[in-house]
Order: C-alpha cells, then sequence, then structure tokens
C-alpha cells in the first residue's frame, strides 16, 4: 500500500530540494541524515523549519528532504520553499500564512557571471593613464 505523502520542490541559487512530508511524529532528514548534523549552524536550521513553525504543523509530519547543489544557506532556503510548496498540497488554507511570511515566492537572485576582459561581474583591471 502506497503511503501518503506530500511533495514539492525548492530551489535558491543553484540549491535544489525535494521535500517529502509523510504524516508522523515530527522527524526531520535531509540526505538520509538528521537535520541536526546536516545543518550544523542553528540559524540554517531555523530557517528550513521556519515554514512548519509559521504554521504549527511541525509536530504533524516527517519530513524528508534530498538536497543538491549550491551551499549550506542556498539548500536550507531551499528546503524552506520546498516544504512551504508541500504544505499547500496538504491544506490550501496555510497559502495566506505562508504568503505574508514570504515562503512562497522562489528567490531569483543568482551569481552574475563573470564578463570577458575583466576579472570578475563587475570589478574591473585598474586603470593606468600612463
Amino acid at each position: 500500500m502506497p503511503t501518503l505523502q506530500y511533495y514539492g520542490t525548492g530551489r535558491r541559487k543553484s540549491a535544489i530540494a525535494r521535500v517529502f512530508l509523510r504524516p508522523g511524529q515530527g522527524t526531520f532528514q535531509v540526505n538520509k541524515r538528521k537535520m541536526e548534523e546536516y545543518f550544523p549552524d542553528e540559524a540554517l536550521k531555523i530557517v528550513a523549519k521556519q515554514a512548519l513553525l509559521i504554521t504549527e504543523t511541525a509536530e504533524k509530519f516527517d519530513v524528508l528532504v534530498f538536497t543538491k547543489g549550491g551551499g549550506m544557506t542556498g539548500q536550507a532556503e531551499a528546503v524552506r520553499l520546498g516544504i512551504s510548496r508541500a504544505l499547500l498540497k496538504f491544506n490550501v488554507e496555510l497559502r495566506k500564512k505562508l504568503k505574508d511570511a514570504g515562503f512562497l515566492t522562489r528567490d531569483s537572485r543568482s551569481k552574475e557571471r563573470k564578463k570577458y576582459g575583466q576579472p570578475g561581474a563587475r570589478k574591473r583591471f585598474q586603470f593606468s593613464k600612463r
């Protein structure tokens, strides 16, 4: 028998998080490791769990996340977006809370590409008059 689960995809910079919410006691796994091991920084744990805390559903679901690409901050914010989208599939009435907190907006900021003839995206080589 297939288990009941809600799926959401989150992206931020070059990080991608596939999030599965399953009815349970509130366990949180990221890439088959406990969240405390995967995100050692306390701030990142809070960012990843924000959507569950604001909707008061942290104890209702077991969260299973598979994430790749990017860095720790990008992955944590991708997890937050993925959880938010999965929660909408669970209950559409949570939309207002999530929308007001800004958790349903995909943060499209990413690294600007390096331009030819200069050392970085915006930086220029030093100008020499003589």
